[in-house]
């Protein structure tokens, strides 16, 4: 456990201690924003279809609801919470 909180925290202190070392050619930040777009787009699509299970219409919507926030560059915790209110309000009223 020590072992993957040290390599956690190696990888996150990377960022900011080679930013001003590293730099990337533009094309490659362009692709790289791209690729960002591409990943959120499967996320969103594997979560709201599930493979073999009975999905309803609250977890769609749900997903749906923290897509849009997170395109919008909503805070991390307003498209978690977004996302699980309008998920858990439609199955409150039925729609499961």
């Amino acid at each position: 456990m020590l072992a993957l909180a040290a390599g956690t925290y190696a990888l996150r202190a990377a960022g900011p201690l080679l930013r001003e070392r590293v730099r990337f050619p533009a094309w490659v930040t362009e692709l790289l924003e791209i690729a960002a777009v591409v990943l959120l787009a499967a996320m969103m699509a594997t979560q709201t279809f599930p493979l073999g299970e009975r999905i309803g219409l609250a977890l769609p919507c749900g997903v749906a609801v923290a897509g849009v926030l997170a395109w919008r560059r909503a805070p991390l915790l307003v498209v978690v919470l977004a996302a699980a209110g309008v998920t858990a309000g439609l199955r409150l009223f039925g729609v499961a």
